[in-house]
This record gives C-alpha cells, structure tokens and sequence, in this order.
C-alpha cells in the first residue's frame, strides 16, 4: 500500500490543474487530508510540501486555497443543502473544482466590509450582480463560492455564500495575466439562481470565513516553509560547487554569513508554523510569512547572482512569492491589525 507521500508524488505526474485535482481525489489524498469538517495539519503540510517539489507554483496555489479553505467551507454547509453536499463528494473525489470567489473588483482583500457584489433574493430564486478579482480557480472552475451582500448595511450579517455554476447565463470570466495563470477574474451580471444556490446561513457568511482564516493562514506558512528550504537547499548546492579558481563560492566568509542569515530567518518561520488561535496571530503570521519569503529569496537571489536570472531561476521564484505577501490581505494592512491588537498580542502567551 503506497504511503502518503507517495500517492501526491505520482498525482504530481499530472500535466494540468485539473488533471492534477483529479488524480489527488481519485488516489484518497483529498480525502486522508480534509475529508472531514477538521483539516489533518500534519497531512496538509505534507501535501503542499511534496507538490511544492514537483507542480507549478500556480497549480500548488489552486489545490491549496481548495484544501484550506474551499472543502471546509462547504463541510460547514453540508448538513442543510444537498447541493452543497454532492459538490463536496465530487470534490473530494476529485472531480470537481471550486473557485473561492471573496475579494471584490476594486476593493482591498481584506475588505470584505466593502464588496458590492449583491445577491438579491425572493422566495424560490435569486440574482447575482458585480465582479470578483484575482480569483484562484477562477478558469477552471466548475462552480464559485460567492461571497455576496445580501443587506445594504455596513453590518457583519448582511453578507451570505451564493454557489454559482459557471456555464449560468450572465458568468464570465478572464485571466488575471501570466504569472499565475491559475488566477482569473469573473464577472457575475444578473445571473439568475434558484434557492438552492443560496447556501450556509443567511448573514453568517463572514463569521464562518473567519473559522477558517487560521487554517488558510497555517497552509500559506505550511508552503512558503517547503518553498524556501527548496530554495535554500539549491542556493546551498550551488555556493559549494560553483568554482571561483581557487576554491569554491562556499568559501567567502561573506557568503556563508548571507545565506546563514537566510537559514535563520528560514528557521524562524518554521517555528511559527502551527494554526493561529486567535484573528490577531493569524495577522502575526500572514505578515511573518510573507516578509521571511521575500528575505530569504532575496538572499539567495543576491548569491546565485546572474544564475539566479535564469529561465526558472530563484529570481522568477521570487516574483512569483510575492504573493506570500499580497493574497489575503497585504503586508502593510496586516501589520496595520497587528498594531490595532497590539495590547493583546502583547499579553498573551506566544
């Protein structure tokens, strides 16, 4: 019987996003991962870090924002829709793909306070109208969980989910550009919804997002760590080898002092990897994440010098982590949080 790692190693043969989807439901990882309402954390880190080795950073981000955020969402769901409880079926079997669609156009990520897109809703139907950005699944989706305002009030009950189908009369979507190309925009103009798409409680919509920020927060540092040991790791095999006539790289005292001080950033991230347990730590996190990824690159970029600009070198790995430090909210917004909770932060126990 193939071990876990094994069974994501040969799914990480696939040669598309769906493909790849596919194969992790049809071999039980998606199950052995988050086939329950809690997400295995010791599996989940595995998973992001055997893909991080072998996929596309674009299509790690598509199976992750699905395994971390997506499937618990929906678990949360289940007990009161039987749509929402074949979607996951056909999810966790790998045969469908649901895009998390939240961030409104125009609006900041973490304002969610502020999106425009409505859901408006009688007795047995209901109308989906704006956009939604820099969505992850968003082209290959076969449905969008659709965060929308359902009241007019600046309120944290005036929001609720919509499930929308994609092939609906009134959805389209577009590429966000080509350094992700998992990543697309929708447009949602009138699109006409039957009750039963209007999914989770009325108004809960936010308060059952926020549950799972401290599991989408653990699986972004779950990567960023595979992804920066990954770099490291080469960085470190290049210095030792790389000839310099009398030696190697390795051998400049002020070398292995720039790349020791990208192991020890390296190692404090991994330190904080573990599940956040208030809104406050998920904010020390995503911002310690995103600011450690960009150090420890930017260091290996600096050493590996013009190698580093290679066709898929550390440089084009870091222009596209810097993510790390955009999805979810910024860097700027979230130290902003942390200084709002700074007297909690400050007495609790790290």
């Amino acid at each position: 019987m193939p071990d876990f790692r094994e069974l994501v190693t040969a799914a990480a043969t696939a040669t598309d996003r769906r493909s790849l989807w596919r194969n992790l439901g049809e071999s039980g990882v998606l199950r052995q991962v988050c086939g329950r309402s809690e997400v295995d954390e010791r599996l989940l880190g595995t998973l992001l870090a055997e893909l991080d080795a072998r996929a596309a950073m674009s299509d790690v981000l598509a199976v992750c924002v699905q395994v971390a955020t997506v499937i618990p969402l929906l678990h949360g769901m289940a007990d009161d829709s039987g749509l929402v409880r074949a979607l996951l079926a056909d999810m966790l079997n790998g045969k469908a793909i649901v895009a998390l669609a939240a961030t409104d156009a125009e609006v900041s990520g973490s304002a969610l306070m502020d999106i425009r897109t409505t859901v408006k809703s009688t007795q047995d139907s209901a109308v989906l109208d704006g956009g939604k950005e820099w969505i992850t699944n968003a082209l290959d989706a076969d449905y969008a969980l659709v965060l929308a305002r359902h009241r007019q009030a600046r309120h944290v009950t005036s929001f609720r989910w919509a499930l929308v189908p994609m092939d609906r009369p009134g959805v389209s979507s577009r590429p966000s550009g080509s350094a992700f190309p998992a990543v697309g925009h929708l447009r949602f103009d009138n699109v006409p919804l039957g009750g039963e798409h209007l999914v989770g409680r009325p108004g809960r919509a936010l308060a059952e997002f926020a549950r799972q920020i401290g599991t989408e927060r653990l699986a972004g540092a779950l990567w960023a760590r595979a992804l920066t040991r990954r770099v490291l790791v080469g960085t470190y095999a290049f210095l030792t080898t790389r000839s310099t006539g009398d030696g190697v790289v390795w051998d400049n005292a002020a070398v292995r002092d720039r790349f020791a001080r990208g192991v020890l950033e390296w190692r404090r991230l991994a330190v904080l990897c573990r599940r956040p347990a208030t809104t406050a730590d998920g904010m020390v996190l995503k911002a310690a994440c995103g600011q450690s990824v960009d150090r420890i690159l930017g260091e290996c970029v600096g050493l590996q010098g013009a190698a580093a600009f290679r066709d898929g070198g550390v440089a084009s790995v870091r222009d596209q982590a810097a993510m790390f430090g955009i999805a979810g909210g910024a860097t700027g917004t979230m130290l902003a949080g942390i200084a709002d909770h700074a007297e909690e932060l400050l007495e609790s126990s790290p």
